[in-house]
């Protein structure tokens, strides 16, 4: 399963990233297999739930084989900036659907 985070984080999820709960935390992912901490939170998450919705034994076969593959090619340790990764401060609230323009016929 996804990686555990801070508990401090609990309260930011948006209920689609709580989905990450729905199975047993492990020590890696999708999510470290295709960015880690170069990604940002929301790919993380996104990450996470596809993970949850394809669980299987030869996806985490897969996913154990490609993480050692990155440690050794020592890929995405870090954001610029940062030692690993920001904190997840939240995702921003998704932008509301814009109002289209009224087409009226011309005369």
């Amino acid at each position: 399963g996804p990686r555990p985070l801070l508990m401090q984080y609990l309260d930011r999820y948006t209920p689609e990233q709580r989905r990450r709960h729905e199975v047993l935390p492990g020590i890696t992912g999708l999510a470290q297999i295709n960015g880690r901490n170069a990604i940002s939170w929301e790919e993380k998450f996104a990450y996470d739930v596809q993970y949850v919705d394809r669980l299987s034994l030869w996806l985490d076969l897969n996913i154990l084989a490609l993480t050692l593959w990155k440690v050794i090619k020592r890929e995405g340790i870090s954001q610029p900036g940062h030692a690993t990764a920001e904190e997840f401060r939240g995702s921003p609230p998704p932008m509301p659907p814009r109002p289209q323009p009224r087409i009226t016929g011309s005369d």
